[in-house]
């Protein structure tokens, strides 16, 4: 009985802890006039506390049409760079600077820098999911709800360049039909997803509709019912018929989705390593708490800084997207 007890005394003690924050973090945002944009793949919690939630494309088009003194960016580096070259005049924050991505990573500035110089003459379409370097050395920036449109927006004479995720720019390809030279690049989260075990609880859901990230590979992708961005596939569900879907990206968007089709059966496709919702997470998405949130507002850092040269480059380039819708 005690046991119960102090179970359920700690839970009280957790909630009060935790409402406690939700207040700092309110109060801190008006003496700061701040505003918090969050990714569909952070925490539940954390989501709740934002005035704008959505994929990059979304984030980046909210922090465009900020007037906020402060940007409090809830999601990984390069989704709080995009912020702050988009607002170099007002203090972009990320909660936590160790906030990364797997596929930013997977193409260093230098190293992308060699590449383009031994392949001149090419258009450069780069993914958001990059470093300010890199789109700084891009024509031109995409997001997944955007890439078959930016790439279609290209002359067809023209060469291209893709980075840095080749799972996206093969399946522009198919779509389009424009062949392009791809980055090898690739986000960890959509190729732990394992198609072994998609295709064990596809079988043992043969009603469910598949929707897949087109960061997944091909033959993920070639076995959904709809591929498309985060935001798209939130549409898809809410618009299609059907009661029972597979959802292969990173499991944060099911908070979003449950909340918009709480009749529906929505299942998270599996991850190959073994984890506690049994899904593909993202390590980094995860790393924003409500306690760094409150931390960042108070203290003003950990701040986003991109130096002109980097900045003038890649804002010509994110602008370029932004301009076509």
């Amino acid at each position: 009985m005690s046991t119960m007890t102090d179970r359920l005394e700690r839970t009280r003690a957790a909630h009060k802890y935790r409402m406690l924050l939700v207040e700092e973090i309110q109060l801190l945002k008006e003496q700061r006039n701040a505003v918090v944009l969050a990714h569909y793949y952070q925490t539940p919690e954390v989501q709740e506390l934002a005035d704008h939630i959505g994929d990059s494309l979304a984030l980046a088009q909210a922090a465009d049409r900020s007037t906020a003194d402060v940007i409090l960016f809830c999601g990984v580096h390069f989704m709080a760079e995009t912020a702050k070259i988009l607002n170099p005049d007002r203090t972009v924050l990320l909660p936590d600077l160790n906030a990364g991505c797997s596929l930013a990573d997977s193409a260093p500035a230098e190293v992308f820098a060699r590449f383009l110089a031994m392949h001149p003459d090419h258009v450069v379409v780069s993914y958001i999911n990059c470093s300010a370097a890199v789109k700084a050395m891009s024509d031109i920036i995409c997001t997944s709800s955007n890439a078959v449109r930016v790439v279609n927006s290209i002359p067809p004479e023209e060469r291209i360049i893709f980075a840095p995720d080749k799972h996206l720019g093969a399946y522009v390809q198919r779509v389009t039909g424009r062949r392009m030279l791809l980055w090898d690049g690739v986000c960890e989260v959509h190729v732990n997803i394992s198609t072994d075990k998609l295709k064990l609880l596809m079988s043992r859901h043969p009603e469910a509709k598949l929707m897949a990230h087109p960061e997944c590979p091909e033959p993920i992708l070639a076995e959904a019912d709809h591929v498309g961005s985060t935001a798209s596939m939130l549409q898809f569900v809410q618009r299609d018929p059907g009661m029972s879907f597979i959802v292969a990206t990173e499991a944060g968007i099911l908070h979003n989705m449950r909340k918009a089709v709480p009749h529906k059966t929505l299942l998270p496709a599996p991850a190959f390593a073994d984890n506690q919702c049994a899904c593909s997470e993202c390590p980094y998405m995860k790393l924003n708490t409500l306690e760094k949130m409150r931390d960042a507002l108070r203290d003003l850092r950990p701040e986003i800084i991109v130096h002109e040269h980097v900045r003038i480059p890649a804002e010509r380039a994110l602008r370029r997207m932004l301009d076509l819708g």
